[in-house]
């Protein structure tokens, strides 16, 4: 009896396709952002990387980089992004309530995303909507009949608040607030660092000056540019 030829051998299995976007949510550049400002949000920005944002979005990590060249570039839209994002208030009042207003929207936009200062800062290629923004702060400035040159002084006397935030003039660790434990410190410091220790009782003391209010410092210093280039405008 003739032998029945062998049956073909089957054909190995397809590797398993990658994750895809749901239905009607096609990978974009946007959408890539939007997802890592959330992620960053929820986990923090050093929670955020390519694998980790591919794997939110449900596709493969390579996929991402049809959109975005490398994190940097990422980085670089989400900070633009961010910018985009902040409220553009009616403009009012003088050159320099617009000017404040422009700012404190811009700044009322980042404290959403507390992590938001690092990305900025760490900016070396600013995106359009970060030029647009200097571009409408320059427009203030010059509408309110500052000069070329004093413009371009008031731009760097401002720096980072033209974005919304400032430097801390010491890093983030919480100051100690125990009034016994501040006024011990204060009175170990008074003999060489008088004026130290004056200001940190007086900064810590109920009734004083309280503690260091960010958001107040930060406006108590705009508005100190701002009335300090009024005068230099004036003259």
């Amino acid at each position: 009896m003739p032998r029945r030829p062998a049956s073909p051998t089957a054909p190995p299995a397809a590797p398993a396709a990658p994750a895809r976007a749901p239905r009607g949510e096609r990978l974009s550049r946007e959408r890539i952002v939007d997802t890592a400002i959330a992620l960053a949000d929820r986990d923090g920005l050093d929670a955020l990387s390519m694998r980790r944002l591919a794997g939110e979005l449900g596709v493969d990590p390579m996929s991402l980089y049809h959109h975005v060249r490398d994190k940097e570039a990422l980085l670089d839209a989400i900070g633009d992004a961010l910018v985009a994002s902040a409220e553009r208030p009616e403009p009012t009042g003088d050159w320099g309530d617009r000017l404040r207003a422009l700012i404190l929207a811009m700044r009322a936009t980042l404290l959403r995303h507390p992590w938001s200062a690092r990305v900025l800062e760490s900016r070396v290629r600013p995106g359009p909507a970060t030029i647009a923004h200097i571009d409408a702060v320059l427009g203030i400035l010059r509408e309110g009949g500052l000069s070329v040159e004093l413009a371009h002084h008031a731009l760097h006397a401002l720096g980072t608040r033209v974005l919304g935030f400032s430097d801390n003039l010491f890093d983030e660790a919480p100051a100690e607030t125990d009034p016994a434990l501040v006024a011990a410190q204060a009175r170990a410091w008074a003999p060489t660092l008088p004026y130290v220790a004056e200001l940190a009782v007086a900064a810590t003391h109920d009734g004083a000056l309280g503690t260091c209010d960010d958001d107040a410092e930060f406006a108590f210093a705009l508005d100190l540019i701002i009335e300090g280039l009024q005068r230099r405008a004036a003259s």
